[in-house]
């Protein structure tokens, strides 16, 4: 009977890490691939918000049907505060990589060149990788010798990792926003009070002028 127990507890055991290594698999940053139809004029941009110290690699090529001439685009990568992360023109191909500075929302942005203009739309697809989903794990697996399941468990790891960072950046993200949405609360109510105040103010001047108006008339 204690051999039945301890086996129970121990399959039990292994069917709650499953559960948790599949949960953490499925909602762990993956690599998404995007297809954008960019037009002749104007500018198409994908986004992504995306925490600070987070590494992100991308590659973006133009697909045509018409192997002998493909349209050429421009390319470029902004952070939420602006600055410039790649900027390339005239290419039918790229690639980008950076590590996040700061939390927001990171624009990629494509145009077509003016001398493919007329050419009508041209299709972009773009790879963009974030977290462990850029890692090099063949270059992981190589250096540290590594392989099968061993590594397999290292990308589970770094999954966990990324989840529990993620829900730290959200849980501070909630507080920011709380913070900011009981200051305007206040200054709201602050508002409520002089303006009601300056309401009462008026009112009594007028009272007080209409009063003096009329003695002066000597109607009342």
């Amino acid at each position: 009977m204690p051999g039945n127990a301890k086996l129970r507890r121990s399959v039990m055991f292994q069917a709650v890490l499953l559960v948790v290594l599949m949960l953490a698999s499925s909602n762990a940053p993956v690599g998404d691939a995007i297809w954008l139809n960019v037009p002749p004029t104007g500018t198409k941009c994908v986004s992504e918000e995306i925490q600070s110290n987070v590494v992100v690699l991308s590659d973006y090529v133009v697909v045509s049907d018409d192997h002998g001439h493909v349209p050429t685009i421009s390319a470029k990568v902004t952070s939420p505060y602006g600055n410039n992360l790649h900027h390339k023109e005239n290419v039918t191909h790229g690639q980008f990589a950076f590590t996040t500075q700061e939390a927001g929302n990171y624009l990629a942005c494509f145009w077509t060149d003016s001398h493919t203009r007329g050419a009508g739309e041209v299709s972009v697809n773009i790879e963009w990788k974030t977290g462990i989903a850029a890692k090099d794990w063949e270059s992981v697996a190589r250096k540290e010798k590594i392989e099968g399941v061993e590594i397999e468990l290292r990308k589970l790891e770094g999954a966990v990792e990324a989840i529990h960072e993620n829900l730290l950046y959200l849980r501070d993200r909630e507080a920011e926003m709380r913070t900011t949405s009981e200051n305007t609360n206040a200054r709201v109510a602050w508002f409520s009070i002089m303006s009601l105040g300056i309401c009462i103010v008026v009112s009594g001047s007028q009272i007080w002028y209409l009063k003096c108006y009329f003695q002066k008339k000597k109607l009342i």
